[in-house]
């Protein structure tokens, strides 16, 4: 178990004066078995009248809305605390029937994962199936051992493709991932989930953070910036939802802390929101995340009593 402080800042500098329409930030986490959420805050400036919903997928959303008085920047702080499980390194428990591929699931959940499974974007000349398929080894015995095929498809992504930070907004398309050879996290997690899909399998996608030792600085030190971090799940009968990071290469790793989950990457943004302004009004957006480890708090020393006067009888 880690105790983590996640501080995620934004703030937009616009060139010209503009009206802020109503925004949709995800930002705080739900408590699960694997994250229990300690302490949350989230502090906009300008102020704004909030309230809270639960979305389609139960996730927390925080629907902001300003005063119509022309403002000139919008800076967000969401502040959490969280105490974050790992799951364990060894193979999940997935049901017999779930092993080898393909298969499967049962009538009684094949309803609510039909989306999931689903394929959402365009496949041209098959490239993304076949894509995919490479990771399926038929012939050799236990080579289309489910788990491992999702292992070797998440560490293959990080492999293949060269990583580059993007900083506009939206999601590229799987097919675009692999034509071009590169992508950032969100783009690493869609083309997974796809080639999943492809698969028959159900996967959803993961919006978060990622604690990075390296960043993690003493304590009272300043903490090196990270930022926004994106992966996949799949559904795996016996295990459930297991989380995979093709960014990374990594399998539900302690490292990993969930914000929210969605069908679709559009359906994730930690923050969504509009404004009315001049035509072509410059913007600067400054984006700050802060993840460090917090050291539990020591319990108190027992109190130390002296000890009772014995007092003998008298002979």
């Amino acid at each position: 178990m880690r105790t983590l402080e996640i501080v995620h800042r934004t703030r937009y500098e616009y060139a010209e004066p503009v009206t802020l329409n109503d925004y949709r930030l995800m930002f705080r986490p739900r408590d699960s078995h694997d994250l229990r959420l300690l302490h949350t805050s989230l502090v906009i400036d300008p102020a704004a009248s909030v309230r809270w919903i639960h979305d389609p997928f139960g996730n927390s959303i925080a629907l902001a809305a300003f005063a119509p008085e022309p403002v000139q920047a919008l800076e967000l702080t969401s502040t959490i605390q969280v105490e974050h499980y790992g799951v364990p390194p060894e193979l999940p428990p997935i049901e017999d029937y779930a092993r080898v591929m393909p298969f499967s699931y049962l009538a009684e959940e094949a309803p609510d994962l039909a989306r999931y499974v689903e394929r959402h974007y365009p496949d041209p000349n098959a490239m993304l199936s076949n894509w995919a398929r490479q990771f399926l080894e038929v012939g050799e015995e236990g080579a289309n051992d489910t788990f491992a095929v999702l292992v070797r498809m998440c560490q293959g992504i990080q492999a293949q493709l060269s990583y580059a930070m993007r900083f506009e907004i939206g999601t590229q398309p799987p097919a675009v991932t692999l034509e071009t050879g590169g992508g950032t996290c969100r783009d690493y997690a869609l083309l997974m989930m796809e080639g999943a899909r492809s698969l028959g399998l159900a996967a959803r996608f993961i919006t978060g953070y990622l604690y990075d030792p390296a960043l993690d600085q003493a304590a009272g030190q300043a903490v090196s910036t990270a930022f926004p971090h994106a992966w996949m799940e799949v559904y795996l009968p016996g295990a459930g939802w297991v989380e995979f990071d093709p960014t990374n290469g990594i399998v539900g790793s302690d490292r990993l802390i969930r914000v929210a989950v969605a069908r679709d990457p559009e359906q994730a943004m930690p923050i969504k929101g509009s404004f009315t302004g001049p035509p072509g009004v410059g913007i600067e957006s400054i984006v700050d995340v802060q993840v460090r480890t917090l050291l539990p708090v020591a319990a108190p020393a027992p109190r130390s009593e002296a000890p009772a006067k014995v007092i003998k009888p008298a002979a």
